[in-house]
């Protein structure tokens, strides 16, 4: 009996993301702080009569485009990579002794 073959491909590198799915996710994660903004402006209108909430919800939606602009304008880090560097010891060179000619 042969066995199944898994046809998934393996992820052998460790590269980022293309810059389209990247800059996908980045739209995706500004419209959705766009859509808060939505209800937050619907609530204060639903509540003009209780002025105090009203105007916590239409303080919470004033700052909400410039955070989604600083939020999907922002990349991720790059990888800290650590460079392979020859290291030598500090002996490597030089000889164990050397000879001192007093004159």
């Amino acid at each position: 009996m042969k066995a199944e073959r898994d046809d998934t491909p393996v992820l052998i590198t460790e590269a980022a993301p293309s810059y389209e799915d990247e800059y996908a996710a980045r739209k995706r994660k500004y419209l959705t702080m766009m859509l808060l903004r939505l209800p937050c402006l619907i609530l204060a209108g639903i509540l003009h009569e209780t002025w105090w909430l009203a105007l916590g919800f239409v303080l919470l939606s004033v700052p909400l485009p410039w955070i989604a602009v600083l939020v999907a304008n922002d990349r991720p880090p790059r990888k800290a990579e650590d460079v392979n560097r020859y290291q030598r010891s500090a002996t490597a060179i030089e000889a164990g002794e050397h000879r001192v000619i007093d004159g």
